[in-house]
């Protein structure tokens, strides 16, 4: 090796120009779908192409778009993160929300249901917190229409992944490694269904349908980051409570439709990226990563990317080293090792110590030192850049 590899979970500050313009766009006739135009695609190429730049200038081996061609629509700022995928599939309408209510779903083994964010375990733990508009806890605006699967699920995003593929593959060097991220079936069907006669019927049609967007990020040499919040953070999402066994059987399910919508795809372009949430809250009622490792462990990707960085998770570190039998021989980790919930700016020396906790493990070979989760969004622009330059200046401190 002549270093260690870098990269990120995904999102990074966009430029006021682009933020403007997309805030501009007219939406089509279903009312989240936004329209495009030529200049519109140039000025996300043009910024495609700088963020990568810029990506590189910090250090970052293994850059993405920034996820500046996935603009998150209006109505669905609740779920701003996975609003670009409801763009991209036919089978969605827009139909009134009660934010409070539990979703309708149909029941699951040991009837486990999903509840809204806003009846989410941490949120009424802490709720004076949460509702305290100076705590900082940043949840997004609340969506009263949201979209719910109300016809079959089939992928039309086509154009757009196109698009996000002809950007990257212009501001990347020749041969050089770049990423797309992409949503997970698991994720994606927490939409509310209203069409299927079961969850897993759900799930499965959304895995479907979103193999095609996976393999045509494959099939360009890229890899692509399937973001599944779901299979850590479902589990602050289900009340009452469930067992530890009920909730590796439900998340189970979800592995199973990961590998299905990548079946026939080569592992090493398939990343996961794993994370509990990534609002500013406290996460006391994060499920330990001790609980779920080995179910995670059984998706066939070839790079797990995962929160390492923050104070609710860097500890388990020591989760990774006790289960390194677990882990296949050609798996390779994608630690966090700056943060996204936190204004600090982490000292290289400590990056340099978080990557060689996992370089201790696997071998410095199958590390890519990454952020906990997008940073886009979530610190500001000026830190964030800070922040991936530390990710850098940390990477070539570990490798000396």
């Amino acid at each position: 090796m002549s270093r260690i590899r870098t990269t990120t979970a995904g999102s990074l500050p966009r430029t006021q120009a682009l933020i403007d313009a997309n805030a501009a766009r007219e939406f089509e006739d279903d009312g989240f779908t936004l329209k495009s135009t030529q200049q519109y695609r140039e000025l996300v190429a043009d910024a495609v192409n700088d963020v990568v730049e810029r990506q590189h200038r910090a250090g970052i081996t293994h850059p993405g778009d920034g996820e500046f061609g996935k603009a998150m629509s209006n109505p669905v700022d609740y779920g701003a993160w996975w609003g670009y995928s409801f763009q991209r599939v036919n089978g969605l309408s827009l139909t009134e929300v009660d934010a409070l209510s539990e979703p309708p779903r149909a029941s699951t083994p040991g009837d486990i249901r999903l509840t809204s964010f806003l009846n989410r375990r941490d949120r009424q733990t802490f709720a004076e917190a949460y509702g305290d508009p100076d705590a900082g806890i940043g949840t997004g605006r609340i969506a009263t229409r949201f979209p719910s699967t109300t016809g079959p699920i089939s992928y039309r995003g086509h154009d757009a992944v196109a698009a996000d593929i002809a950007h990257l593959k212009a501001a990347l060097g020749d041969g050089e490694p770049g990423f797309l991220t992409a949503i997970a079936p698991g994720s994606a069907a927490r939409v509310r269904n209203a069409f299927y006669a079961s969850d897993d019927d759900h799930m499965a049609a959304w895995a479907s349908a979103l193999r095609e967007e996976y393999r045509a990020i494959t099939d360009e040499g890229l890899v692509v980051q399937l973001d599944d919040p779901s299979l850590a953070e479902n589990w602050d999402q289900i009340n009452p409570e469930p067992t530890v066994a009920e909730y590796l059987e439900f998340t189970q399910r979800r592995v199973d439709a990961i590998n299905d919508a990548i079946a026939g795809l080569p592992r090493e372009r398939v990343r996961l990226h794993l994370c509990w949430g990534s609002w500013h809250g406290p996460h006391t009622t994060d499920i330990e990563l001790k609980h779920i490792l080995k179910t995670v462990l059984g998706a066939n990707v070839g790079q797990i990317s995962f929160e390492a960085a923050n104070a609710r998770h860097e500890h388990e570190w020591a989760v990774w080293e006790e289960n390194q039998h677990l882990i296949p021989d050609d798996l390779v980790l994608v630690p966090g090792v700056v943060g996204h919930s936190t204004n600090l700016v982490e000292h290289p020396d400590l990056v340099a110590q978080r990557i060689e906790r996992f370089a201790k493990i696997v071998g410095p070979d199958r590390v890519i030192a990454s952020t906990d989760c997008g940073l886009g969004g979530r610190v500001h622009p000026q830190i964030a850049w800070a922040k991936l330059e530390s990710l850098g200046e940390g990477a070539r401190r570990a490798r000396a």
